[in-house]
């Protein structure tokens, strides 16, 4: 149980870093691409173009790097993964031109599909009581490392665009070194499976994922609650700057509220909550908070309201460990990997779909007449509400009409 705890801890150190790594970045790669444009346009372009071809390449490869663990054993797929990370990180700090960049953003983002070994390994080592509270882990490293990166690669980025990549690829080669030393193997030879290219396709992925045990509708409501996530996440900057003139120290303050709070509930309160309400309860719970958080945001009419709505709302960040969890559950040990790399993909394609959903109806209310100040701004938020209550519907849906045998393997 020592063992399983330290594993657990390395893993949340690992994903901890590797965020902070992301973070790091992204105050200065606006920055670092217009080095190599001649204007905002195409500054702009490339931009998207780039923070499109990472959440592709993590869609494409999660699977990949999830099967491929499920045959080689979760250490050497997630150290290799780590070094990886490393060396692109120095790569984009070193790119002399927009081709180079954008070679190691598609690398980033393949290195980056680790993420999907790591909840793997935590499904490995944890019991089906404490898989929630595992995931909650992982959700708490979210949090805390876009707490840390952005501050820290703003800090360093005030001297050279290049210092946050550098200090990126210290945080992943370092910690490939610790893992190399001390982290064990989760995954027994008897329970691995032969790597099968076809099975581990993106497409081929989801589609055994949906029709596994009857998940698919599940699946769906998993994929709602992503994609209102990151509509959310891409637009807040620019929401609140339409609707309430925050500045960008106004945000840092709110995100780094934002992130406190899901490290509260996914790493303090996650396991005392599921001992008071239950899995499937507290999944409910938390996708009807999402809904109900979002709603409000987009009604606030004025910006001190979005810490009240963060807090009233704050059982919100509970509702993704518990739904991972869930699914976890209905998946055999030696196919842990694949699984996790399936919803790793989901969440990538949402990645890539958010930010154009989200960004043109903010665009298209916020140039109306009067749209300003008015609850025109708040449609991305209403559409992100829509889809959590949609989420919310499904999740009752499901668990109220779940086969007996599904019942009985989550009891279990």
């Amino acid at each position: 149980m020592a063992a399983s705890r330290a594993s657990a801890s390395f893993i949340f150190i690992t994903i901890l870093l590797d965020v902070i790594g992301f973070g790091l970045i992204i105050p200065v790669m606006p920055k670092m691409v217009s080095k190599f444009t001649s204007n905002d346009i195409e500054t702009n372009q490339w931009y998207m173009i780039m923070t499109a071809s990472y959440g592709i390449m993590q869609f494409f490869f999660s699977p990949i790097l999830g099967a491929l663990s499920d045959k080689f054993g979760r250490r050497p797929v997630i150290l290799i993964s780590i070094v990886g990370l490393g060396l692109d990180f120095i790569l984009q700090g070193i790119a002399w031109s927009i081709p180079v960049l954008f070679a190691a953003r598609l690398l980033g983002g393949i290195t980056g599909a680790s993420f999907s070994v790591g909840s793997a390994y935590i499904a490995d080592v944890t019991t089906n009581e404490d898989r929630a509270k595992g995931f909650g882990m992982i959700g708490m490293a979210f949090g805390i490392g876009f707490i840390l990166g952005p501050m820290l690669g703003g800090f360093l980025g005030d001297y050279r665009a290049e210092y946050p990549f550098f200090a990126a690829a210290g945080f992943s080669l370092l910690n490939a070194v610790y893992g190399f030393f001390v982290l064990p193997e989760s995954l027994p030879h008897n329970l691995r499976t032969p790597f099968s290219l076809k099975k581990a396709n993106a497409f081929s992925a989801l589609k055994g994922l949906v029709e596994l045990k009857g998940l698919g509708m599940f699946i769906l409501a998993i994929a709602m609650t992503n994609l209102a996530q990151f509509m959310m996440h891409s637009v807040w900057v620019r929401y609140t700057e339409t609707r309430f003139f925050w500045t960008p120290k106004d945000n840092g303050i709110a995100l780094f509220c934002v992130g406190i709070s899901a490290a509260i509930v996914q790493g303090g309160l996650l396991g005392v909550l599921i001992k008071k309400f239950g899995e499937v309860s507290l999944a409910k719970i938390g996708l009807f908070f999402c809904a109900l958080q979002f709603l409000l945001m987009g009604l606030a009419p004025a910006g001190f309201y979005m810490y009240v709505i963060l807090a009233i709302c704050i059982l919100a960040n509970a509702a993704g460990p518990s739904l991972q969890a869930h699914v976890s559950r209905c998946v055999p040990p030696e196919k842990q990997g694949i699984a996790m790399g399936s919803l790793t993909s989901i969440a990538s394609l949402c990645q890539v779909a958010a930010p154009f959903i989200a960004l043109t109806i903010l665009s298209k209310f916020t140039h109306a007449p009067g749209a300003i100040n008015t609850l025109q701004a708040g449609m991305p938020f209403f559409a992100s509400a829509v889809l959590q209550f949609l989420a919310f519907a499904i999740a009752v849906w499901y668990f109220a009409h779940e086969s007996d045998a599904m019942k009985e393997l989550r009891r279990a």
